[in-house]
């Protein structure tokens, strides 16, 4: 994946800046000089997902943000990110951000207590590997600063971090991670960092948390090893796909999973 070149950053600031209205693809192509089929190519290529695509993952990142700073209702939010159906909505809500609309507004009230458990976890599990075995992908997850929080990273089916990720883990800071019995398929690696002592709203709608997502998609071989990953987290940039899955429900998972062993 290439760094977005000026036609391609003045298309991401377009979308954001007229998220309201319909966006059609030749509307959006247009305003940047390039064809519609030209377009698509050259955006997915610079972005990791289609335009189209785009627009609808700022939308549902623009229903999460309303869940939490308005009392505006469920169908009410659809509407607003133009949803005509409260049934299409919310199936498309809850398949990108992992839980419902309604469970997500009330995650609220316990994101940060999620994170509190975190903090006080005496051992975290072993993410080094001796020798990755085979059918692993293993690297390290670095922040360019000192940084004291949790990485929550994870490998997903597509290169925006929406849905569960297939395979995922949280680290204590920087530190390296391993994922074990990763079946043969395309994966995109994609990571953020949350810092102790953060509110739960900040992420609960993470726009201001580190971030890093690997430039080219990792593909696994049946009874292959992919080693030696180095993700650097950074700043979020303006052309970073928002964050959909919820990240409370993340660390949730890992303290349950954490409880069984």
């Amino acid at each position: 994946m290439s760094a977005p070149t000026p036609e391609i950053i003045e298309a991401v600031s377009f979308i954001q800046r007229n998220l309201h209205e319909s966006l059609r693809l030749n509307v959006i192509a247009k305003h940047v000089g390039y064809s519609p089929y030209h377009f698509v190519r050259k955006f997915k290529n610079e972005i990791g997902i289609s335009p189209l695509y785009y627009v609808s993952a700022l939308r549902l990142d623009k229903a999460k943000r309303l869940l939490v700073h308005t009392n505006l209702g469920v169908r009410d939010i659809g509407l607003e990110i133009g949803q005509q159906s409260l049934g299409t909505f919310t199936t498309r809500f809850t398949e990108r951000v992992g839980v419902s609309p309604g469970r997500f507004r009330e995650s609220l009230a316990s994101a940060e207590g999620h994170l509190q458990a975190l903090q006080r976890l005496q051992k975290w599990p072993a993410t080094r590997a001796a020798a990755p075995p085979i059918n692993s992908v293993s690297g390290t997850v670095t922040a360019g600063s000192p940084f004291s929080g949790v990485v929550l990273v994870g490998l997903f089916s597509k290169p925006i971090p929406e849905g569960l990720p297939r395979y995922g883990t949280l680290l204590s800071g920087s530190d390296d991670f391993c994922f074990l019995n990763v079946a043969p398929g395309t994966y995109y690696l994609l990571a953020t960092a949350v810092s102790w002592g953060m509110e739960g709203k900040d992420f609960l709608l993470p726009q201001q948390t580190l971030r890093g997502r690997l430039k080219t998609a990792i593909v696994m071989w049946p009874f292959a090893a992919v080693e030696g990953i180095r993700l650097q987290l950074h700043p979020p940039k303006q052309d970073d796909p928002p964050i959909l899955i919820s990240l409370p429900l993340l660390m949730n998972h890992f303290l349950l999973k954490q409880r069984n062993w």
